[in-house]
């Protein structure tokens, strides 16, 4: 049986953590240098987003920490001691905190990442009116800009549809501009609606 199946039939086709029905994947619980049912979990797209820090952190979605840090899963356990790190500004979070047991080797595992540091900000790609961009989205040019290496010239107005973001920097973005592919800086486009 794939791995696949074998978490949808452990999970009865529900995200692990909170129970959702909708867009399930397989999350591989980093690191790991391969993957089983013990370091991999089910979960939604919802839950997905904000552990990998795709979306703001929802302490209302996370309330479901409470039920499943029970969990006998060792993925689950690592994934809800995490959540409940980043969100121990939370009461109820410091006191599942309180609660919650992880062995040695499961603490080393949890903490291997350095997640549990995390205040549970997330930095994502915002225009200069601070609305959220995602791959895909057309933005407006707020400033004519030159094009560094090129005579192109950007202007004021221009569209740039079918953006994609910059992984590892959020002040950045790509776009298509006049055929050719530039590197636009977040502060200077606001989100077309």
């Amino acid at each position: 049986m794939k791995l696949n199946e074998l978490l949808q039939q452990r999970s009865d086709n529900k995200c692990e953590l909170c129970q959702a029905t909708d867009t399930l994947n397989v999350y591989e619980v980093p690191p790991q240098s391969y993957a089983d049912q013990d370091n991999c979990i089910l979960i939604c797209a919802q839950c997905q987003s904000q552990i990998e820090k795709k979306a703001e952190l929802n302490s209302d979605h996370w309330r479901c920490l409470s039920d499943t840090m029970w969990s006998e899963i060792p993925g689950i356990q690592i994934v809800s001691w995490r959540m409940l790190n980043r969100l121990k500004h939370e009461s109820w979070a410091m006191d599942n905190l309180d609660m919650i047991y992880l062995n040695d080797e499961a603490l080393a595992w949890a903490k291997a990442t350095g997640d549990h540091e995390s205040d549970g900000s997330v930095d994502l790609h915002r225009d200069c009116n601070n609305a959220v961009l995602q791959n895909g989205d057309s933005v407006v040019l707020i400033k004519s800009l030159d094009v560094k290496g090129s005579t192109l010239n950007a202007k004021m107005g221009t569209v740039v549809k079918n953006i994609r973001l910059v992984e590892d920097n959020t002040e950045q973005i790509e776009g298509k501009i006049e055929g050719q592919v530039i590197v636009i800086l977040t502060k200077y486009v606001r989100k077309q609606s």
